[in-house]
Formats: structure tokens, C-alpha cells, sequence
């Protein structure tokens, strides 16, 4: 299969940039009204419906969700891509109809993508309440899972710009986990299939990111829904959407993400999660924490009344301001910042920080500065 030209026909180009709330996707579920089953399965906290798309008639069932958290709607812009590609005519297509039945929950978390926030209007984590289940949202989660008896499922998420695949300088664009379902982390026959579709999702991805797939530690959390799932007997894959090179935006990861779950469909259909592949997936280097959006080094500054040279970092903070999403950078790091990466690097070469008032860069001042007589910083970005 064409990835690139499937994803690049299907693309949802209504559906863009991070701040993703039910005022986007409402218009775009009316069109595939006629083809699916779409409805409300619930309201949340302050009564925002959330909304089950159901598609496929075979006996074979696969639940997916998506904006858990509110602020991650990278998976679910790739969610909309593939519904465009689900209602389409082509011959695979009409065959996973016929063999799978999709539930799909396109954002679980309405109030927190109002508010792009990680929690609800409760302030609750939700994929951290699956022993409470004290949230509506958590409610209906477990409910959908209980009714519609899943035999795999997809939970998408959007992970931080901080993550290296490995120890390298590479993004994690993608990075995967099977979830444990058990302190010790062992190993059954569920786990080993989410594990088995993981490695062969990886190895299409790795045509197209090449080192730039993570693995997720898998520290048993019961609070967690997937860890919940596993527990429960159903396959689970934790999905996350991470950061591409210049992509804060996230359109060319969402492509990455709209492979990834074609790949597992049709991995799915082909019944390829019957091997032992467990060192291959030990292979996927881990996710590690390496990364400031942006890292200023050889930089004088004045540190308690002696000028020194040494480094700092700046990261974005993603800030709602009049219904706008801004990406806002901040001082976050000031140090040798040794094995640690920029997405964005400046050599300043033994130019002065000054911002005005100070020599030395205050951790979380906004970052805008001078360096030298004449390298003018805003927003953390060079403008003259």
C-alpha cells in the first residue's frame, strides 16, 4: 500500500492545527451520518456530549478512543483522516468492514479539550481513575468496553516535545506500549498480541520515521485503562503522538499516526499477532527524556557576580488566549545541559544574555532577550 498517497487523499483538511474541541468535529461527523452509526453515548462533566462512531459489520471488534486528555488531539485528527477512508469504495476497505466491527470514541474528554487541559472539569486525570471510576467520562469508558466486548483496543494519545527514541538525538514521533497487566510485569497471551501488532506496526513505520519509533516504560498502574484492559483479558496498544522535526502543529505526525493504525488493521486481518516477538519489541529503544524545544549554547551571562559561559534551554508552553492556541517559550534550564538536545539549537558564541534588567536567564521568564550587541530573541526565536 501507498501510505503516503492514501493519508494524503483521506486527509480530514478541515480538521487542523492542535486545538481540536467538539465545535470542530461536529460539522465533519454530519458528512458520515449516512455510512456509520453515530451517537451520543453520554455527557461529560459540564454536560458536552460525547459521541460513539460505530462502523463494519464483522464479528471481530476493535475499540479505539481518543483526547483522554484533552490537550493530545493529534490521534484524533488522524481518526477523521481514516473515517474519510473507511467511507471510501476501495476493495481492502469493503474486506475489514466485512471481518471487523469499529467502535470509535473520537474525544472521550470534551471539558478538557475546551479547556486544553490534560484533565477534566473535575480536575481528574482520567486515565488515571480506572479503579475509581468516579468520572462520567471513566464511566463510560468502562461502559462502552463492558457492552461492545472489544477484541482489541487503541488508546491514542499526544506525548511531550522532551522524548528521545533511545539515546539518541532522534524525536520520539511515535512511541508505542503493551501495557502490563500485572506488578510483575509478565508476559500472557494478551500482552504478547499487542506486543506482536507494535512490532509489525514499527516495521512499516521505520520505512518512513527510521529511529524515530519509543517504547513506553511498562510499570504496572491498575489506574490506568490500559493496564485496566490487559488485565481484563482484551489486547491493548497505547498509541502516542509525539513530535516530528519543525511540526509543532502536528500535521505530519497525525500522517505517521493514520499508518500506524492502517498497518494494525491489517495486521489484524492477516492474523499476523500469533508469533512470539518479544525481542523485537525490546528492540524499540526506550522513550527518554533528552529534549528542550529550544537550546541556547556558549552563552556569558552573569552568575553571582561572575561571568561565566554555559548553556540554557527554553521550552514551549501551549497557552489558550482568546479561543487561540499560542506556543509561548519560557526559560526552563540553565546549566551544562550535558546529553541534552535541542529541537532547535543557537551557539551564541560568547555573546552577553541580557533581558533589560538582568545578565542571567531566570528560570520561567519568558524568553525574550538579547544576546551580544545585536541577536534580538523573541519568543525564543531569533528576529534580527
Amino acid at each position: 500500500m501507498d501510505y503516503h498517497s492514501v493519508f494524503e487523499n483521506h486527509k480530514e483538511q478541515d480538521l487542523l492545527g492542535r486545538y481540536i474541541t467538539l465545535k470542530n468535529i461536529e460539522p465533519l461527523l454530519g458528512k458520515h451520518l449516512f455510512k456509520n452509526k453515530i451517537d451520543v453515548l453520554e455527557k461529560s462533566v459540564l454536560e458536552k456530549s460525547i459521541y460513539g462512531y460505530q462502523t463494519g459489520t464483522g464479528e471481530f471488534k476493535i475499540l479505539l478512543w481518543s483526547q483522554m486528555h484533552g490537550n493530545e488531539s493529534t490521534t484524533t485528527k488522524a481518526l477523521f483522516d481514516l473515517f474519510n477512508y473507511l467511507d471510501s469504495d476501495v476493495e481492502e476497505v469493503q474486506k475489514w468492514k466485512d471481518k471487523f466491527t469499529f467502535l470509535f470514541i473520537p474525544i472521550l474528554n470534551p471539558d478538557g479539550a475546551e479547556l486544553y487541559t490534560r484533565e477534566n472539569a473535575n480536575k481528574i486525570d482520567l486515565n488515571r481513575d480506572f479503579m475509581n471510576l468516579s468520572q462520567p467520562e471513566s464511566q463510560l469508558l468502562f461502559s462502552q468496553f463492558s457492552s461492545f466486548k472489544p477484541d482489541f483496543c487503541f488508546n491514542l494519545h499526544d506525548q511531550r516535545t522532551i522524548f528521545a527514541a533511545g539515546k539518541t538525538n532522534n524525536p520520539a514521533t511515535v512511541s508505542f506500549l503493551a501495557p502490563s497487566f500485572n506488578k510483575e510485569c509478565a508476559i500472557n497471551t494478551t500482552r504478547q498480541k499487542a506486543i506482536n501488532l507494535i512490532v509489525g506496526i514499527n516495521m512499516e513505520l521505520q520505512k518512513h520515521i527510521p529511529n524515530q519509533v519509543g517504547r513506553f516504560d511498562d510499570v504496572f498502574n491498575r489506574n490506568c485503562v490500559g493496564d485496566t484492559f490487559q488485565q481484563l483479558g482484551v489486547p491493548t496498544v497505547l498509541l502516542e503522538a509525539g513530535h516530528f522535526q519543525n511540526d509543532y502543529e502536528r500535521e505530519k505526525t497525525r500522517k505517521f499516526i493514520f499508518i500506524s493504525l492502517l498497518r494494525g488493521f491489517s495486521l489484524l486481518y492477516e492474523n499476523d499477532i500469533v508469533d512470539n516477538k518479544i525481542d523485537d519489541y525490546l528492540k524499540i529503544p526506550q522513550n527518554n527524556i533528552c529534549f528542550y524545544d529550544i537550546v541556547y549554547r556558549n552563552v556569558k551571562i552573569n552568575y553571582d557576580n561572575s561571568i561565566i559561559i554555559t548553556n540554557f534551554a527554553a521550552q514551549y508552553k501551549e497557552e489558550i488566549i482568546e479561543n487561540q492556541l499560542f506556543f509561548n517559550a519560557y526559560i526552563s534550564s540553565v546549566g551544562d545541559l550535558n546529553e541534552i538536545y535541542g529541537h532547535l539549537e543557537y551557539d551564541a558564541q560568547g555573546g552577553l544574555f541580557h533581558d533589560g534588567v538582568d545578565y542571567f536567564p531566570n528560570i520561567d521568564q519568558k524568553a525574550d532577550f538579547i544576546i551580544g550587541k545585536s541577536k534580538i530573541f523573541v519568543n525564543g526565536l531569533l528576529i534580527k
